[in-house]
């Protein structure tokens, strides 16, 4: 398995047998879209347009293609009132290594949701704020109620998108999550077996 980032909210997650696509919006953000026919698309939100593949998952539930399990849970978005639930959380499952992302959730999961998401190897958490996403102590509390072995942020400052909203620094962001960059690469294979328990900061360079 491995992923790969591409600006906002938007990675690539690759196995030997299929590629993921999630929240691929680029388009309607200055970038040119990743997402190819014969992929699988992901989204966490019915408030924004994804690029479509031929096949496209934008709703809680089961499914397993190519050898990944993919488990969609409802949330509450960011925006949401409290009685709505218009987001999606993910956990993405090949072999033994299982990656939940978050998307733009209110910081306030439910029991029930975190036994859903169980335990994961890696957790893909947005942190850019203003309003429109957590930021980086609100995406604190949801590592703490998770436990990950590792965190990748996301959806943060970068002259290249234009936002809808203005989000803040990645720097910044950091200060809230109060955890330090272990390591900074242009793409990320985990490998469940060398995670430890003590989480750990993964910086993925946008392509």
């Amino acid at each position: 398995m491995e992923l790969q980032y591409f600006g906002a909210n938007c990675l690539r997650l690759t196995t030997k047998r299929v590629n993921l696509v999630i929240d691929d919006n680029l388009a309607s953000l200055g970038l040119k879209s990743i997402t190819k026919k014969d992929d699988i698309s992901l989204r966490t939100s019915d408030k924004f347009k994804v690029e479509q593949a031929d096949f496209m998952i934008d709703m809680p539930g089961e499914y397993e293609v190519s050898g990944v399990v993919i488990h969609g849970i409802a949330a509450r978005g960011h925006m949401d009132k409290e009685d709505e639930k218009n987001a999606v959380i993910y956990t993405l499952e090949a072999g033994d290594t299982k990656i939940a992302i978050l998307g733009h959730i209110f910081p306030e999961l439910s029991n029930d949701q975190v036994e859903q998401i169980g335990q994961v190897d890696v957790a893909v958490v947005p942190v850019g704020n203003s309003g429109y996403t957590m930021d980086g102590i609100g995406a604190l509390k949801v590592i703490k109620e998770i436990e990950p072995r590792a965190v990748i942020p996301v959806h943060y400052a970068d002259k290249a998108i234009k936002y809808e909203v203005a989000q803040v620094e990645l720097a910044e962001a950091l200060k809230g999550l109060a955890m330090e960059p272990a390591e900074t690469v242009a793409k990320y294979k985990p490998v469940s077996g060398e995670l430890t328990d003590a989480t750990k900061l993964i910086v993925l360079e946008r392509q």
